[in-house]
């Protein structure tokens, strides 16, 4: 059996700061469009992987890849997205068993309205209290995370399901 590494003081102190602000990151964008745009952070989100697609559209797959999501948590978003006429589902033109979502002229224009204010938030939360040497380590530092993270996450899934199976209430 292996040891547990448990975190240092130091580690611990910097984990909890990384979790709140992540945490707090979510919560203040996703308030801001809420107020200013009457959309949550990850519809923002969808519209925004769409807008730099070729065409304007992705496959739903790929868009969840993007978006860091699961499937069904995708086409939930882009099903309500689509009440809203911002994004229209049509089959993919080679593959017919394939779905794509497509950002349409009013979904376009919707983001265009909402890109300011959200812009303006991640300026005033994020980039306004760190000086420019530290954008830098903020990317590095996040890419560093983002590599370590996926390792992890790859070696879990090639590992068989332990423990019990509890139902996940956030739906991803």
């Amino acid at each position: 059996m292996t040891q547990t590494r448990w975190l240092t003081d130091e580690q611990q102190s910097a984990w909890r700061a990384l979790i709140t602000m992540s945490g707090t990151l979510q919560a203040v964008l996703d308030r801001q469009l809420q107020h200013t745009s009457g959309m949550p952070h990850a519809y923002y989100l969808v519209l925004a992987m769409l807008s730099e697609a070729e065409g304007r559209s992705l496959r739903m797959s790929e868009l969840a890849g993007l978006l860091n999501a699961s499937a069904s948590r995708t086409s939930h978003a882009v099903a309500r997205l689509e009440e809203a006429g911002w994004v229209r589902r049509e089959r993919h033109p080679t593959d017919g068993r394939g779905y794509v979502a497509v950002l349409t002229d009013v979904g376009f224009d919707v983001l265009v309205a909402a890109a300011p204010g959200h812009v303006e938030a991640v300026h005033a939360g994020v980039f306004d209290p760190l000086r420019p040497d530290q954008v830098e380590l903020l990317r590095v530092i996040a890419l560093a995370i983002s590599a370590g993270l996926e390792a992890v996450d790859q070696r879990q899934r090639a590992l068989p399901r332990t423990g019990p199976v509890v139902p996940d209430e956030c739906g991803s």
